[in-house]
């Protein structure tokens, strides 16, 4: 019988992860990675492929197969979790990440800004939602990635030929949120990266181009050569506010996203992103390697998994 691995990383894009599985290598973790197409498990089976478990499962993955893997994941992880495994980005993080709706609830709780936002189930239900809010607006799906199922309306006229049409977005799990649309400040937003709780580094992403995918990772910039990324040095008040994000949504990594609104120099922060593919090419942008960090990270829970089963 072969020896279980101290880790295992269940993915589902093919190219993010070979930073990470070659830092991994490099460092002589004993890990184990498998991708969740033709995964499935027997719920009488209550052993984890390993007893620490990273998931790094894209919300954008539902763009790249008709049968992702976001709820199957939901499942999945609590049944392993359940049976003693301690999965990084887990059930916990995954129901945040899944439910963006819900991530401004988090947001909003903490006593932080967001965009004006309405939460809707029925096409029927857009226009109505937009009383009160002040134009442009958007909307958006509830699970996304990528910049994937968002839109923007000038007026409420151009809405209605939208839903009249069929062309407002449709989410996977039919809730959608309608928002004003934030001017942001300088065209740019801010992204910053946490781990086990703490910040770790922030980018600044220009919004110049009018697109919604701000991917930073080197596959996602290839077609996206108006996107600009630099390194962003937040205040201590952002900071803070990242962190308690973070541990309000369960977050072992993730990425938090704010802009500052132009209209009235609030931060509103609009986004918790569960998977964290780090920035392109770090060591010029940031001077250092984030996926280093990560891996001292993996290798202190796998540390004290094994001092808990001893």
């Amino acid at each position: 019988m072969s020896k279980q691995p101290a880790l295992a990383i269940v993915y589902e894009h093919p190219e993010w992860f070979k930073p990470l599985f070659a830092t991994l290598d490099r460092r002589g973790i004993d890990y184990k990675a498998f991708r969740f197409e033709n995964h499935r498990f027997d719920l009488v089976e209550k052993h984890a492929p390993a007893p620490v478990v990273f998931s790094r499962l894209a919300m954008s993955s539902f763009l790249r197969q008709d049968e992702h893997p976001i709820f199957y994941a939901q499942a999945l992880y609590a049944h392993w979790e359940l049976n003693g495994a301690h999965v990084i980005n887990g059930s916990k993080a995954l129901t945040i990440d899944a439910n963006k709706a819900r991530q401004l609830s988090v947001i909003q709780s903490l006593g932080l800004a967001i965009p004006a936002t309405r939460v809707v189930h029925r096409q029927a239900d857009i226009v109505a939602a937009t009383e009160g809010l002040r134009f442009p607006v958007i909307v958006k799906v509830n699970i996304g990635g990528s910049g994937a199922g968002v839109s923007r309306y000038d007026s409420v006229d151009e809405l209605k030929q939208a839903i009249a049409d069929g062309s407002t977005p449709k989410g996977i799990d039919s809730v959608l949120l309608v928002q004003e649309y934030v001017p942001a400040k300088d065209k740019h937003m801010v992204r910053m990266e946490t781990l086990d709780g703490k910040f770790l580094y922030a980018i600044s992403l220009n919004t110049d181009g009018g697109t919604f995918d701000l991917c930073p990772a080197d596959v996602c910039l290839i077609d996206k050569p108006t996107v600009t990324v630099q390194e962003f040095k937040p205040d201590t008040e952002a900071i803070r506010a990242a962190e308690a994000i973070a541990r309000a949504s369960g977050l072992d990594i993730g990425g938090i996203e704010f802009m500052i609104d132009e209209r009235d120099g609030a931060r509103r922060f609009y986004d918790i992103n569960g998977l964290s593919n780090f920035v392109a090419d770090p060591l010029n942008v940031l001077g250092w390697d984030p996926h280093e960090k990560l891996v001292d990270y993996l290798e202190n829970v796998i540390a004290s998994t094994q001092e808990k089963a001893a």
